[in-house]
């Protein structure tokens, strides 16, 4: 599991410096890293989860949960990555006027609903399945914690939705900063 904590904390922080080199050079290239790393970060948030789930000794129906949560969450966000890269920023380059509601970044739009379900909507789901079958009370911390990431990320993905898309914003605590606190806890854990 120790593994697994230190490539997560890893790929969430290069993940985020990604985001921060396309906010800043706004280029293709950060754009491209942006998602590809969006992909790879889905996958392994998918391995990261499903051995937390075992590493606590979740129910064997929590742990089907999960795993199918984060399979989903993969699937949406490979999807409707891959889908940017390869179609419509191609389609872009070739210039065909591609409508917003095709691209990932602009609201509302098919790619970024389908994202903000997959990282708000099922890791979400995914977290709080995780914080709700932890029993054992020294692994408190990782319940709230767990808990907590759920939560924003659903009310993240949620508010998106519904009310503004600004509240999506807070689903990047849940799904990003909470898991390095977790990571960091499970191998405190371990020694």
């Amino acid at each position: 599991m120790k593994k697994i904590s230190i490539i997560s904390i890893i790929t969430t922080i290069v993940y985020f410096i990604s985001v921060l080199l396309f906010l800043i050079t706004k280029t293709d290239f950060a754009l491209t890293l942006w998602e590809v790393l969006t992909v790879i970060g889905g996958l392994v948030f998918l391995v990261l989860l499903v051995n937390l789930s075992e590493k606590l000794s979740c129910s064997s129906c929590y742990k089907r949960l999960v795993g199918i949560f984060m399979a989903c969450a993969v699937t949406l966000t490979s999807a409707a990555h891959i889908v940017n890269i390869t179609v419509t920023r191609r389609l872009i380059s070739e210039g065909v006027n591609v409508p917003d509601y095709f691209r990932i970044g602009q609201w509302p739009s098919v790619e970024m609903c389908i994202d903000y379900l997959a990282w708000g909507g099922f890791v979400g789901l995914a977290f709080l399945f995780i914080g709700m079958s932890i029993k054992n009370k020294t692994n408190n911390p990782i319940k709230v914690s767990s808990i907590t990431a759920g939560i924003l990320c659903l009310v993240g993905f949620i508010g998106a939705l519904c009310i503004n898309e600004n509240l999506w914003y807070i689903a990047p605590i849940g799904y990003g900063i909470i898991p390095i606190y977790i990571c960091v806890k499970t191998m405190k854990i371990e020694k």
